[in-house]
């Protein structure tokens, strides 16, 4: 355990250059006097470390010294994707493995392109997670991850609608869309995509299985997306838009919505026609409620009918609070129209 340490503490100093005791301290998790003791013991193996005083003093090593102790091992290797999405290696188990490779990485660079390292990690910052994304707790998601690492098979409770159904599943990875974990794993020999979040239960299997030689996970992944995409969509929505506030779809409607809508020329009045496919009744409804009177639906009929009913629940509710007279059923309809 020491041993390992004092080469954290090694390449730390190899990395970041000159570093206070508390700082130090607090990189390792360590107390401060166990930090003075390490550096003792550093120089004492032969190491060529000092400290300085003053206000930027602190431990360093000799100038242009290096250590060739850099190399990665297997569990290190296996983060190095993981590069960059702290966030997401800390849920898999991994974040204290990421952070030794990264300072194995920044150690191992010659010192221009180590600050190089630094000015792209100071300006640049990946958050895979959409906005207000709360996360999800993924208590078995490490279960499910080291699955995937060894070719295991898994025994799954996945909640389902309202029922609770059991798999036995060959692991065979995983994937973060927008931050969210996704389980691609293979039962009775075909595809399945399984939200982590919703695993109830995890059970990792002695039995191990062969995967397949020609499994691409990106591949199958973008083919499952696509699949999905279409497949959720129900309904074909057109409308008529006042053109100055077509703008308003990207407000209301899903992105991959967005990527289809179709929209035509300005009739000659200001207004357009627009189509675009629906998840269901239900679901573009909220949508058109937003888009008040600057959109009609024209089409599907059930669609139109909805929303009329629903202006017409909104009008006697706020009827119903100011103490104004009920409008007549035809006129909550002209006015959804």
């Amino acid at each position: 355990m020491r041993a390992s340490r004092l080469l954290q503490l090694l390449l730390h100093l190899q990395a970041h250059g000159p570093t206070s005791a508390p700082k130090l301290a607090e990189a390792l998790e360590v107390s401060v006097r166990t930090i003075y003791r390490d550096l003792e013991a550093l120089s004492a193996a032969g190491v060529p470390v000092y400290s300085e005083a003053g206000r930027n003093g602190g431990a360093r090593l000799v100038d242009g010294w290096r250590t060739r102790l850099t190399g990665l091992t297997g569990e290190e290797a296996d983060t190095l994707p993981l590069l960059g999405m702290p966030a997401a290696a800390a849920e898999l188990g991994l974040g204290s493995v990421l952070a030794a490779t990264e300072l194995k990485v920044l150690a191992a660079l010659p010192p221009e392109l180590r600050t190089r390292a630094r000015r792209v990690a100071q300006r640049l910052h990946l958050d895979p997670a959409g906005w207000f994304h709360r996360g999800e707790a993924v208590p078995h998601l490490a279960t499910v991850a080291e699955a995937a690492w060894d070719d295991r098979r898994l025994h799954i409770r996945y909640e389902r609608g309202d029922k609770v159904v059991e798999r036995t599943v060959d692991a065979l990875g995983l994937v973060l869309k927008a931050g969210t974990w996704y389980l691609v794993a293979s039962h009775r020999g075909q595809p399945r995509t399984y939200r982590v979040s919703r695993i109830a239960a995890a059970e990792l299997l002695a039995e191990r299985f062969e995967r397949p030689r020609d499994f691409d996970l990106a591949a199958l992944w973008a083919a499952s997306s696509s699949s999905f995409e279409h497949a959720m969509f129900r309904i074909d929505v057109r409308l008529r838009m006042r053109v100055t506030e077509v703008g308003l779809l990207r407000l209301v409607l899903d992105p991959v919505s967005i990527r289809m809508v179709d929209v035509g020329p300005d009739d000659g009045t200001g207004w357009c026609d627009v189509a675009f496919p629906g998840e269901s009744v239900d679901v573009v409804f909220r949508a058109m409620l937003f888009l008040g009177d600057a959109a009609e639906v024209v089409g599907p009929p059930a669609l139109r009918e909805r929303v009329v009913q629903g202006v017409a629940a909104a009008a006697a509710l706020y009827e119903a609070r100011s103490g104004a007279a009920p409008m007549a059923s035809t006129s909550r309809a002209a006015a959804a129209r």
